[in-house]
C-alpha cells in the first residue's frame, strides 16, 4: 500500500540483505570498510540495524580508520528538542549520500545559551555548518501561555528576532554556514478553517513565520530544511506525536526520523557537491506500457482516456520537469536502436521526444556497460546518475555492478513511478541558478562534440572546428555562487579536493594575498557557462595554487592550459619568479595525477604523509604557445 508509508519507510530503498549481520562483522577487517558502510546504508534498515551500522560507523570515525571515498562533515546541532535519538539515522543515511557525519550536539535545550555563550562540545573541532533546529515549540509564541487571539501582539516579530539572533551569533563565533528549519504546522485548530484568518492562532502565526525566515534566507549563504513540507507530506497527525513530546521533548513522532534524517543529509550531500545530476530512463514499461517491439507503436499505453496511458503520461510529465530544472535525460534500452526511438518519433502521444535526450543507448548489450558508457560520455561520475527501471532483474545487476548508481525501488503500479523518484530526493538542490537552467543543453551539446571528435581523426583540427572563446577573469559577486558550486562539486579535475563554502570563497576574492581566476568557455555549440576556477595564495616572489578545478565537460580541450598561461601573465606583471601547484590525491581525481607534468612543472622533495606533492614551475623565458582558444 502506497501511502504514508512510501516516506516512512522510505520505499524508494531496496530490501535489507538477509546477510546483513554477516556483512557487518566483515566490516571490522575489512581493507575498504566504506564500501562496506556505503552498500549497507544504502538499504532500508529497520531500527536494530541502524543501531548497529551506526555504532560501527562512530567506532571507525573515533579509531581514526580511513574511510575514503566517504567525505568528512562535521555538524553541530543546537536545539529546543531532544537530538540524540535522531542521530544514528543522521550517521548512517549520510554514509549513503557518500558522507562520514559527526553529529556535535550542543547541550540539550540550550539554544541561547549555545547563541550567546560557550558550547563545549563545539570548542577545538572544525564544524561544517550548524542546524539551528528549533521548532514552533521553541519560539517565544509558545512561552507567552494562551495566546491573545485577534491582536497584534508582536510576538511574530518578537520570534523572527529571536531566531535570527541566534543566527547571526552562531555565524559570528563559528563562522559556518547555517541550516534554519521552518515550523511544522499543528494538526490542532480552534477556530477550524477560519484559523488561518486569526492573529496568533499557530497557523496564522506559522504561515507568515515561515515565509518570513524564507525571505530571510534567500540571497545568503545558509540553508533551509523545510520541515513544514516534510511535516505535510506526510501529514500532521503521522507526524505529531503528543506522548513522545510530553515523554521525551521529541518534536516528531519517532517513525518519522529516518524521513527527517533524509532531508538534513539530502541538504549535506549538496552542500558537498554530491546531489545527481543525470536520469537514465528505462523504456517499455518504465516510459510507456507495453514492448514497443511486440506491440508496435499503436500498442503501447500513453496518452489520455485510459488509467494506464495517463499514467505513463504522468511519468514523462516528471522527467520533463526535472529536465526543466537542469537534469540531463538519458535513455538505456535493451531493443534495437530504430524500434527504441519510433515512439519518440512518431507517437502523438509522447511528451518525451528526442531533442530531450542527451545520450540514447538501445542496444542489446547489459545495462550496466551501458549505464557506464553514458557516464563516460557525458563525463559524469556514477555516482551522479539515477537509473530508472520498472524491471527488478534489471535493477539489481545494475546495483551489483555499479553500485555507485541510485536505483531506485518501483512499485506495480506505474502511477507511482513520479511519486518513488521524487520522494528519493536524488536531485535535492541548494543553490538554482541561470548555468543550472542550462546544464542540460551543455551536456547535450557535449555529446555531439564528442560525435563530432569521434568523425575528425586528427585533435588540433578538431578543436579549432569548435571556434572556443574564453572569458577570464578574476572572481566577482555576480559568479561567486557559481564558483561556489563548481569547487563544490568538482571532483575528477580538482588538484587538492579542498572545499569552501561561500564565505571563505569571497574571504579569497577580497583579500589581496590571494589571486583568483575563473574562466568561462564558449565554442560553435554553445555557452559551457564557468567552468574552471583557480586560488592562488601570494608568498613572497612566488604564488602557490592552492585550488585549481575544471568542469570534465571541458576536459581536453586545452583550456587548462589558457588558464595557467593567464596565471602566467599576471604572475608576471607583479615580478613572480616562479609559481608553484600542489597535488593532493584522492579515489577521483587520478586524471590529473600528471598535470603538472604536462605543464611543464618539476617535482619538489616534498611529498607528504598523506600523499601530497608540490610542484615548481619558473617563469623567466618561459613561453607562452598559441592556444586554439581566443581569450577575452
Amino acid at each position: 500500500m502506497i501511502g504514508h508509508d512510501l516516506y516512512v519507510d522510505l520505499e524508494w530503498l531496496p530490501r535489507t540483505p538477509v546477510d546483513f549481520n554477516e556483512q557487518l562483522q566483515e566490516l571490522k577487517k575489512s581493507k575498504n570498510p566504506a564500501e562496506i558502510i556505503r552498500k549497507l546504508s544504502s538499504n532500508a534498515l529497520n531500527i536494530n540495524q541502524t543501531n548497529s551500522l551506526s555504532k560501527a560507523i562512530i567506532r571507525a570515525q573515533d579509531n581514526g580508520v580511513d574511510l575514503t571515498p566517504l567525505v568528512s562533515f562535521s555538524l553541530g546541532v543546537v536545539s529546543n528538542s531532544t537530538i540524540s535519538t535522531i542521530v544514528q539515522s543522521l550517521v548512517i543515511t549520510a554514509a549513503r549520500y557518500g558522507i562520514s557525519l559527526t553529529v556535535i550536539e550542543a547541550p540539550f535545550g540550550q539554544v541561547m545559551q549555545a547563541a550567546l555563550g560557550k558550547v563545549e562540545a563545539f570548542e577545538n573541532i572544525k564544524i561544517d555548518a550548524i542546524l539551528i533546529a528549533v521548532d514552533y515549540k521553541g519560539l517565544p509564541i509558545h512561552g507567552k501561555g494562551v495566546p491573545t487571539f485577534g491582536d497584534d501582539t508582536g510576538i511574530l516579530h518578537e520570534s523572527l528576532g529571536y531566531i535570527n539572533m541566534i543566527r547571526s551569533q552562531l555565524k559570528q563565533k563559528y563562522s559556518v554556514p547555517c541550516i534554519m528549519q521552518t515550523c511544522a504546522h499543528e494538526p490542532e485548530s480552534f477556530f477550524g478553517s477560519f484559523d488561518v484568518q486569526v492573529q496568533n492562532t499557530s497557523r496564522q502565526f506559522i504561515n507568515i513565520f515561515n515565509s518570513s525566515l524564507v525571505n530571510e534566507i534567500i540571497g545568503t549563504e545558509d540553508f533551509l530544511l523545510d520541515v513544514a513540507m516534510i511535516a505535510e507530506t506526510v501529514g500532521l497527525s503521522n507526524w505529531h506525536d503528543p506522548v513522545m513530546y510530553h515523554m521525551a521533548k521529541l518534536p516528531f513522532s519517532t517513525k518519522m526520523i529516518p524521513f527527517y534524517a533524509e532531508h538534513v543529509c539530502r541538504i549535506l550531500a549538496a552542500i558537498r557537491g554530491k546531489a545527481r545530476r543525470a536520469l537514465v530512463l528505462d523504456l517499455d514499461n518504465t516510459l510507456w506500457g507495453g514492448v514497443v517491439g511486440d506491440d508496435g507503436i499503436d500498442g503501447i499505453h500513453i496518452g489520455h482516456g485510459n488509467v494506464l496511458g495517463e499514467s505513463y503520461l504522468a511519468v514523462q510529465h516528471a522527467v520533463l520537469t526535472l529536465r526543466k530544472r537542469g537534469i540531463v535525460l538519458a535513455v538505456c534500452s535493451k531493443n534495437q536502436d530504430s524500434i527504441a526511438r519510433s515512439p519518440f518519433i512518431k507517437h502523438p502521444d509522447m511528451l518525451l521526444k528526442e531533442n530531450h535526450i542527451a545520450i540514447f543507448q538501445a542496444n542489446w548489450n547489459d545495462k550496466a556497460s551501458n549505464i557506464k558508457a553514458i557516464a563516460d560520455t557525458l563525463k559524469l561520475g556514477l555516482d551522479s546518475i539515477v537509473f530508472l527501471d520498472d524491471n527488478p532483474v534489471e535493477r539489481n545487476l545494475v546495483r551489483l555492478n555499479l553500485p555507485q548508481v541510485a536505483v531506485p525501488e518501483l512499485p506495480d503500479d506505474p502511477a507511482y513511478y513520479p511519486r518513488i523518484l521524487l520522494a528519493a530526493g536524488y536531485f535535492e538542490a541548494v543553490h538554482f541558478s541561470d548555468e543550472d537552467k542550462k546544464r542540460v543543453d551543455d551536456y547535450q551539446a557535449n555529446a555531439k562534440r564528442i560525435a563530432l571528435q569521434n568523425i575528425v581523426t586528427d585533435m588540433d583540427s578538431y578543436l579549432k572546428t569548435l571556434k572556443m572563446k574564453a572569458k577570464i577573469q578574476s572572481f566577482s559577486d555576480s559568479g561567486i555562487k557559481r564558483v561556489t558550486q563548481l569547487i563544490s562539486k568538482s571532483n575528477q579535475f580538482n588538484l587538492t579536493t579542498r572545499r569552501y563554502d561561500e564565505a571563505k570563497i569571497r574571504y579569497f576574492m577580497d583579500n589581496d594575498n590571494y589571486y583568483t581566476i575563473q574562466a568561462r568557455l564558449k565554442d560553435s555549440f554553445g555557452d559551457n557557462g564557468t567552468v574552471s576556477a583557480v586560488i592562488c595564495k601570494k608568498k613572497e616572489d612566488k604564488w602557490i595554487i592552492k585550488t585549481w578545478v575544471m568542469s570534465c565537460r571541458v576536459l581536453g580541450r586545452r583550456l587548462e592550459e589558457s588558464v595557467f598561461y593567464e596565471i602566467v601573465k599576471a604572475a608576471n606583471n607583479e615580478g613572480i619568479k616562479s609559481i608553484i601547484g600542489e597535488y593532493i590525491p584522492s579515489d577521483r581525481n587520478e586524471i590529473v595525477r600528471e598535470h603538472y607534468i604536462k605543464l611543464g612543472f618539476r617535482e619538489m622533495d616534498t611529498t607528504s604523509s598523506y600523499g601530497k606533492t608540490s610542484w615548481l614551475i619558473n617563469l623567466e623565458g618561459l613561453n607562452i604557445p598559441t592556444l586554439p582558444i581566443e581569450i577575452k
